[in-house]
C-alpha cells in the first residue's frame, strides 16, 4: 500500500512539475511576442496609419483574441473543417499581419548601420546582414524540411 501511495504522489509531482514549466514556457513566450509587439510599436503605428485611433483597443483585442484562439486551436487540436475556398479569409488576414509584422521588422533593422558604426563594425556590416539572412533562411529550411515533413 505505502509503495502505491508513493508511485501516486511521484506521479502528482512530476504532472505538476510539467504544468508549472509548461505555464512558465507559456508565459516567456508570450511575454517575449508582447515584448516584440511594443518594441515594433506594431499596434499604435498600424492606429495611425488607418486613422482610428478611437478604435485602437479594437486591434489590441484582435491580437489577443487571435493569439488566444490559436494557442487553443494548437492544444486541442481544432481543425476548422471549412471547404478550402474559405480557408482563404483567414489566409488573407494571417497574410495581413505576417506582413504588417515584417515592415515593421524592417524599420527596427535600420538600428544596424548605427550599431555597426559605434561598434566599428562597419567594414563588416555586408558580412553581418549576409550571416542574418542565410541563418534564418536555413532555420526556416530546417523546419520545413525536418520537422514539418
Amino acid at each position: 500500500m505505502k509503495r502505491r501511495r508513493a508511485i501516486e504522489v511521484v506521479e502528482w509531482l512530476t504532472g505538476t512539475l510539467l504544468a508549472v514549466i509548461g505555464l512558465a514556457g507559456g508565459f516567456a513566450v508570450g511575454s517575449a511576442f508582447v515584448a516584440l509587439l511594443i518594441v515594433l510599436d506594431l499596434i499604435p503605428r498600424l492606429v495611425q496609419l488607418t486613422k482610428a485611433y478611437l478604435r485602437s483597443g479594437v486591434f489590441e483585442s484582435a491580437i489577443l483574441g487571435g493569439a488566444l484562439y490559436w494557442c487553443c486551436a494548437d492544444q486541442f487540436g481544432w481543425i476548422l473543417g471549412w471547404p478550402d475556398g474559405f480557408l482563404l479569409i483567414p489566409a488573407v488576414f494571417h497574410g495581413v499581419f505576417v506582413g504588417m509584422f515584417a515592415a515593421a521588422l524592417t524599420e527596427v533593422l535600420n538600428v544596424l548601420p548605427i550599431l555597426s558604426k559605434k561598434l566599428r563594425l562597419k567594414p563588416y556590416l555586408f558580412s553581418l546582414l549576409m550571416a542574418m539572412v542565410l541563418g534564418k533562411v536555413a532555420g526556416s529550411l530546417i523546419d520545413w524540411l525536418w520537422f514539418q515533413l
